[in-house]
């Protein structure tokens, strides 16, 4: 599927031209994303079909082949996670839990932490696609913190439980489409992300307080709060697996913070400049009731997903019995879709959603009524995400990628393992998604890796790695945060911002990558 007498460098620069247009449309032009990703599908079956010369029924069964992996697991999971988080705005539950999150310190640098870092990690590791960032960001405003601040905070915190995120969607879906082994993929990102997950905590008290000064006081917390998540995180996923370690490590790192207070707490509380004297004896009484009902979808989700892992392997056999299993694109190369429904994190946090609410006294009817509203909501995310994979299968399937691969490895040589974690970067900024950064670059990275012969299980960490920092940069984390922050509008200030974390992080971790390739 090479175009005839073309030189590998002219049939990489076309072949990427559907990446170039993302890049273009999003970071360039500021289109909205669901008519970027759609028009960069058509790009991708009109290069398809005349310079790969792939026939046009071939093309269309690709993609079709990527939306239906859209639709399940991926939208399925993204419907189910802002269900669940609809319904507990609506019975009042997340008011519960902002009493309990905020009641834990009145000093606003271990306010960050527990509320960005530690709760904002759990979002992402039981909702992910942008719950982590709006709903840690709109407790902060409503305690005070000032909207521009709480909004870059949240986007700090929202990147070292991103691979783990969503019960292990991403690094599932990176495995899955890389073949790759997920023990070796999961602890190569592990040991890659080991110092960034001791470095965050100290960026968000430094962001908080704008300077490093702020860490004075409250460095042992802030230490505990990056080694437990680590420390914990790795082990999850050496003797569980990648379902829970954002999840667990998250409430680890919470639990830290708060024996760390108790030994040794801070001696002078840190307030913003503007904050009003702090009054005591006011608002209602938090009740262990109250806050089990509160937080009764998440704590059935942990359940749910402990019980469906690798720890009860006859008990997830059974489960994987309901399934469903299609062949769309019927060439050398591909592999039937499936879908096991019960243990699919879209049907977890689904099911965790509809228990809950109804613990929460939600009605079957309300319920409805939220579930066609959620899907309302999301029918440009819907359209964008289905728009995106295909595309990545189109790419896939017609040999784009692999062009583009031979043309990247022959350039870079031995100095790929250095690019490695840009491209996952790129692949988050295109698409606000790890998911979709590995749907679209993971199986390059491993082409790549094999052409340069880079062991492809670290190579393909690499992706991971780069995208959980990407997500910082994101134009779609970006919309989220100014959106919960009420600053629409305010995008670009907050990319530039990002991008002094972003830029040097992905230089340290590209530098890293390189000397342990």
């Amino acid at each position: 599927m090479n175009i005839n007498n073309a030189s590998t460098t002219l049939n990489a620069l076309l072949s990427a031209l559907p990446i170039f247009w993302l890049i273009a449309g999003l970071g360039f032009f500021r289109l909205a994303a669901w008519k970027v990703c759609l028009a960069g599908l058509f790009l991708s079956l009109a290069l398809a079909a005349s310079f790969h010369l792939m026939p046009v029924s071939l093309a269309l069964m690709a993609a079709a082949d990527g939306a239906a992996f859209a639709l399940a697991p991926i939208l399925w999971v993204v419907l189910a996670a802002f269900f669940s988080y609809n319904i507990t705005t609506r019975t009042g539950a997340a008011d519960e839990i902002k009493k309990l999150l905020s009641g834990l310190s009145d000093d606003r640098r271990i306010q960050a932490l527990i509320i960005a870092w530690g709760f904002g990690s759990f979002m992402e590791g039981v909702a992910g696609f942008g719950t982590a960032v709006a709903v840690p960001a709109a407790l902060l405003i409503s305690m005070g913190f000032e909207p521009f601040k709480a909004a870059m905070i949240c986007l700090l915190a929202n990147t070292i439980a991103v691979p783990f995120g969503v019960i292990g969607l991403p690094v599932s879906t990176l495995v899955k489409v890389t073949e790759m082994p997920m023990a070796e993929v999961t602890l190569a990102i592990i040991k890659q992300l080991s110092h960034f997950v001791v470095l965050t905590p100290f960026l968000i008290v430094t962001t908080t307080g704008g300077a490093l000064g702020a860490l004075k006081g409250v460095w042992l917390p802030t230490l505990a709060a990056g080694v437990s998540f680590g420390l914990t995180q790795a082990a999850v996923v050496i003797f569980i697996g990648p379902e829970l370690p954002a999840i667990l490590s998250s409430m680890v790192s919470v639990l830290s913070i708060i024996i760390c207070l108790k030994l040794r707490p801070p001696r002078h509380l840190w307030r913003f400049a503007d904050d009003e004297p702090l009054r005591t004896g006011q608002g209602t009484p938090i009740t262990v009731n109250a806050q089990l009902k509160a937080w009764s979808p998440y704590l059935l989700l942990l359940f749910m997903a402990l019980m469906s892992s690798p720890l009860f392997p006859k008990f997830r056999a059974v489960l994987d019995l309901v399934s469903t299993s299609i062949t769309i694109y019927d060439q050398p190369g591909a592999k039937p879709h499936e879908v096991l429904w019960l243990t699919t994190p879209g049907s977890l946090v689904f099911l965790s959603a509809i228990i809950g609410g109804l613990i929460q006294k939600a009605s079957p009817a309300m319920m409805l009524r939220l579930l066609l509203t959620t899907a309302k909501q999301l029918k440009y995310t819907a359209l964008t995400i289905i728009s995106i994979v295909a595309m990545a299968k189109v790419l896939g399937y017609s040999g784009m990628i692999m062009s583009v691969a031979t043309a990247v490895a022959g350039a870079a040589g031995s100095f790929y393992p250095l690019c490695a974690p840009f491209l996952g970067a790129l692949g988050t900024f295109l698409t606000g998604s790890d998911t979709s950064s590995a749907i679209l670059f993971g199986p390059l990275q491993k082409a790549v890796a094999l052409r340069t012969a880079v062991d492809p299980a670290w190579i393909v960490a690499a992706n991971s790695s780069g995208a959980c920092i990407g997500k910082l940069i994101s134009p779609q984390s970006m919309a989220i945060a100014a959106m919960a922050a009420g600053l629409t509008g305010r995008e670009g200030a907050m990319l530039s911002a990002a991008l002094r974390y972003a830029l040097p992080l992905l230089a340290a971790a590209g530098l890293y990558i390189w000397l342990m390739a």
